[in-house]
């Protein structure tokens, strides 16, 4: 008999803990304290990188800025994981090379929004690029990446 409790026991223990959403998180974004470190109109790439450090892949540095992306996921039994946030800051430079822009934008209800903006003019660039990196950045898988041979 008491083996068939400690055996009910385990079996209901595993289920439960079987239930549970589990989180990852991919890529980096820096803090807004990070952020608020990088003076606009006054670092340049290189004091940024020793903020904040680079973007981790070349794709997301531009001559126009850099980009840094984080997503989150949650994965719930056998279920594929699923995207539940998704951040991007952009760091914009001026022609001189000084910081012109820093805007943080997320992926609320499918629309990119800006969740906060710290510009030196009110011309926005390059948002349709942004739209693009958090509109398309789920959908790539590692065979993209490594070749098959």
């Amino acid at each position: 008999m008491a083996r068939r409790a400690v055996t009910l026991w385990i079996t209901l223990g595993l289920a439960i803990a079987g239930c549970t959403r589990l989180g990852d998180s991919h890529g980096y974004a820096p803090s807004d304290a990070e952020l608020s470190n990088i003076e606009v109109g006054r670092d340049t790439r290189e004091t940024v990188t020793t903020i904040i450090g680079r973007p981790s892949l070349d794709s997301l540095r531009t001559a126009n800025g850099w980009y840094y992306v984080k997503s989150e996921y949650e994965t719930f039994l056998w279920n594929a994981p699923e995207e539940v946030r998704r951040e991007v800051v952009a760091v914009t430079y001026s022609g001189a090379g000084t910081v012109a822009n820093i805007e943080r934008f997320g992926l609320e209800e499918g629309n990119v929004i800006a969740l906060s903006r710290r510009v030196t003019d009110s011309n926005i660039t390059e948002v349709s690029f942004i739209r693009q990196l958090i509109g398309n950045l789920g959908n790539f898988q590692i065979q993209d990446f490594v070749d098959g041979q």
